[in-house]
C-alpha cells in the first residue's frame, strides 16, 4: 500500500513517520497525563494496562500527574510504570518543561486538562482526549488531533498510518 510521500517505519525503539506537508518525524517518547486521561476519579480505566503494554516496545512511556486523587501507588502497580509527580499550581509549566527536556520533537503527548495544553503544544504530536471529565478548551486548541477517548488515542499510536492520514496537508 502506498500513499504519495508516505513512509512508516517501526523499530523496537521508535516510530518514524513521513507526513506529507510536515516531514519526517521520529517518536521515541509517549507522555501522558494521568487523572482525567488514563484514570477517572483516581481509578485506572479498565483495559488500559494491556493497551499501554502494546506500545512499550516502541516508545518510552512517561506518566505525569499532580496526584489529585491520591491513588498513584495503585496505578503505578497496575501499569508497572513510575509516574512523575508535578507540583500543584505549576502543573502546566512543569509538564511542558518535561516534554522539552525529553526532546519535544520526538514526543507524542496525550492529555485533556487545561494544565496539559502547553505540553500538547510543545510535543511533536499532541493528542487531546475527550473524557468523562471533559476536554478543556485550552487543550482542545493546543492539540494536533482530538479523539473521543484514551483508547482511540492509543490506537492512533499503535497504528501510526492513522496519524499520517489525519495530519497530512
Amino acid at each position: 500500500m502506498t500513499l504519495s510521500g508516505f513512509n512508516q517505519y517501526l523499530t523496537d525503539e521508535m516510530i518514524e513517520l513521513t507526513i506529507p506537508g510536515r516531514g519526517t518525524i521520529r517518536l521515541d517518547n509517549l507522555v501522558s497525563d494521568v487523572n482525567g486521561t488514563l484514570a477517572l476519579d483516581g481509578q485506572l480505566m479498565e483495559g488500559l494496562s494491556r493497551r499501554l503494554k502494546l506500545l512499550e516496545d516502541r516508545l518510552v512511556i512517561h506518566l505525569l500527574t499532580a496526584g489529585t486523587h491520591g491513588q498513584l501507588d495503585i496505578i503505578e502497580q497496575q501499569l508497572n510504570i513510575q509516574t512523575v509527580r508535578v507540583e500543584q499550581g505549576r502543573e502546566a509549566q512543569q509538564k511542558a518543561e518535561f516534554v522539552t527536556n525529553l526532546g519535544a520533537d520526538h514526543v507524542v503527548a496525550i492529555g485533556q486538562g487545561a494544565n496539559d495544553s502547553d505540553m500538547l503544544k510543545k510535543a511533536q504530536i499532541g493528542i487531546g482526549v475527550m473524557s468523562r471529565e471533559g476536554l478543556a478548551v485550552d487543550a482542545l486548541v493546543a492539540a494536533d488531533i482530538i479523539v473521543p477517548d484514551i483508547f482511540s488515542a492509543l490506537e492512533l499510536i499503535e497504528k501510526p498510518i492513522r496519524l499520517v492520514a489525519t495530519l497530512r496537508k
